[in-house]
């Protein structure tokens, strides 16, 4: 039996798509899995790179929020895991509650970037009302029966497994709204659509950066994705994210990574991986 961390509790979005993710493996390698919910991402990742699980089910990136920084962070302090698949989860925002109208809501509780993703519906509905971050979009749920004026942002099929009604629906700001979900594991895989690397540069120096950009297009490499994140160890020192669209067994790829290593202070490569394609619960 596969086990698949991911982050809950109970009906989160993260939940879903670990869900789609063990029904793609039932249906294309005939494996069963248990999934095991989480209260932080770290938390799921930590499971997956110490054993405790096999895989890890976790958000990297929503098409209006951005990226998701603890995914980012904790896959470059960690070099056991790699990235093993890709999937993407359309996300379909509700307002949930047992309060009987909007004019009663008060509070709003939901995962930082549900909150990001509603902004426009809640500042021309609920105006008033404070919005209060938590660890998911699940949450909250379990204490909104004991207040009528409070409400959270969560996935419409948390509403029936926590009996609460649905006091508004859709809210998404944006019809389109999706999220990508990396599945990390300990094996390393070199085939697929993409791959994913991170790298410091050896200084702040000009050009230092345009250098190892360069290689992939010298290579005929598209990337698809670039983005920064502080080290945390000195003000302006840096790590880059990188998606590329080759594959790791490509002798073009090996090149690029190759010369890439004669500029960059670190280099860590996540692994190739494909997008698998997921009929959505």
């Amino acid at each position: 039996m596969t086990s698949i961390a991911h982050l809950g509790p109970l009906g989160s979005y993260s939940e879903l798509a670990a869900t789609n993710y063990a029904h793609w493996l039932m249906a294309n390698h005939g494996a069963v899995s248990n999934l095991k919910p989480y209260n932080t991402i770290a938390k799921a990742i930590q499971a997956a790179a110490t054993g405790e699980t096999d895989a890890a089910v976790v958000p990297i990136e929503n098409s209006i929020g951005g990226s998701v920084r603890d995914t980012l962070d904790m896959l470059w302090e960690l070099d056991t895991l790699k990235i093993q698949n890709n999937l993407v989860i359309p996300i379909h925002h509700a307002l949930l509650s047992h309060a009987t109208c909007l004019r009663d809501i008060q509070t709003v509780y939901s995962h930082p970037q549900a909150l990001t993703q509603c902004q426009k519906w809640l500042a021309a509905n609920l105006p008033n009302a404070v919005q209060i971050a938590t660890s998911s979009t699940t949450e909250a749920l379990p204490r909104l029966s004991n207040d009528a004026t409070s409400a959270a942002i969560s996935p419409m099929w948390a509403a029936k497994l926590y009996n609460i009604s649905v006091l508004a629906d859709p809210i998404n700001d944006n019809p389109d709204n999706a999220t990508r979900f990396w599945v990390l594991g300990r094996n390393q895989t070199k085939q697929g659509s993409h791959t994913s690397l991170a790298f410091r540069l050896p200084d702040n120096a000009p050009g230092a950066l345009l250098k190892p950009l360069q290689l992939f297009a010298t290579q005929g490499i598209n990337m698809s994705r670039i983005e920064s994140r502080p080290t945390k160890l000195a003000l302006g020192d840096y790590r880059f994210f990188i998606d590329i669209e080759a594959s790791l067994d490509d002798p073009n790829t090996q090149a690029a990574l190759q010369l890439l290593r004669n500029c960059t202070k670190t280099l860590k490569i996540f692994g190739s991986y494909k997008q698998i394609q997921v009929q959505v619960l």
